[in-house]
This record gives structure tokens, C-alpha cells and sequence, in this order.
């Protein structure tokens, strides 16, 4: 069954659609969902209620459309609000594991093929702001372009834009110069 006819399902209040669709696309959203929030049980979280959400808005999904970027915004956004909610709580830098940044992507892998370089990202990803790691998971390990994250993350070009400035120039102060250096 495609996304087409599992939504069609889905939309006829047949839950068969939903079981087709989060089969389908869960490690995306578990993974999207932990590069914002980084913490694998918060993770779980979010993407269980971006589907619960995704079910019950879609009504409001557009068929002419891909399904996962939509739902890849709904998870950004309960990532976002499940992060103000529990602002004061702090993110261990060690929290981030290879197995989920890598993904099989060769870009990524080879980012953080070396342990010191690995360490040093993970930190520095762990002190953006969760609307700034946003931004990079977006561009860097789903390579959006501007307009698509725009989409996803339901705001205007210029704030996604800002994001990734504000995220590349803190990551630069962050990461040691070797970093920079390895990158060129």
C-alpha cells in the first residue's frame, strides 16, 4: 500500500492507513525527533504523539502533496514544544550516539569518522538552541533547501535562514580549530 491509499485509509477513520504510514516512516521521525530534543526516551515521545497528531489533523493534509515532509514538521514542532515546556532541564553533551547521526549517509560518517571530531560535534550540537539544531538537522542530514525547510518548519525563509547563520557562527566559536581545519 502506498502513502496515497494509506491516507486515503486513514482518512476514512480505517487505523490499517496509520499502521502502514508509522511502519513506514518511524525511524525518520525518531531520529528527526532526537537530533532536536537529544534524548532517546524524549524522542520516543514525540514521535509517538507527532503520529497521534498526524491522525488526527488529517483532514487537514493536502493529498497533492508528500506525506513525510508534513509529518516531519508536525515532529519538529512537538519536538520544539516538548523543549520549551522542559527548558530548565539540561542536555548532557554525551548524549548523542553515532548509530543515530549516521543513518548511512556517507556526508555524516565521514564528519564524524574521527572519535575527537565526533566528540566535539556532538557537544557542540548539544549548545544550540533547539530551533538552531533544528535548522542543521534540516539542512545538513536531510538536505532541505531553504524553501523545503521553510515548509517544514512553518516559518519564512528569512528566519530559516537566520538560523543556520546563527547555528553556523555559534558552532564555529564552539568547535576547535582542528575541526574547521579537517572540514576544508
Amino acid at each position: 500500500m502506498d502513502d496515497q491509499q494509506a491516507i486515503a485509509r486513514l482518512k476514512q477513520g480505517d487505523l490499517t492507513g496509520l499502521e502502514v504510514l508509522v511502519r513506514r516512516y518511524q525511524e525518520r521521525a525518531l531520529r528527526t525527533a532526537y537530533l532536536i530534543c537529544l534524548d532517546a526516551d524524549m524522542a520516543q515521545d514525540i514521535a509517538q504523539d507527532a503520529f497521534l497528531r498526524a491522525q488526527q489533523r488529517i483532514h487537514q493534509f493536502d493529498d497533492s502533496r508528500p506525506f513525510e515532509p508534513w509529518l516531519l514538521r508536525i515532529v519538529t514542532n512537538e519536538a520544539l514544544m516538548l523543549l520549551r515546556k522542559r527548558r530548565n532541564r539540561e542536555i548532557a553533551p554525551g548524549s548523542i550516539t553515532e548509530a543515530t547521526l549516521t543513518d548511512g549517509r556517507p556526508l555524516i560518517e565521514d564528519m564524524l569518522a574521527a572519535a575527537e571530531t565526533q566528540e566535539a560535534v556532538k557537544s557542540a550540537l548539544a549548545r544550540l538552541s533547539p530551533k538552531q539544531r533544528a535548522a542543521v538537522v534540516s539542512r545538513y542530514y536531510f538536505g532541505l533547501n531553504e524553501a523545503e525547510m521553510a515548509s517544514a518548519l512553518g516559518c519564512p525563509r528569512g528566519t530559516i535562514k537566520r538560523r543556520l547563520y546563527d547555528a553556523r557562527q555559534r558552532l564555529r566559536r564552539l568547535l576547535p580549530g582542528w575541526v574547521h581545519d579537517a572540514s576544508s
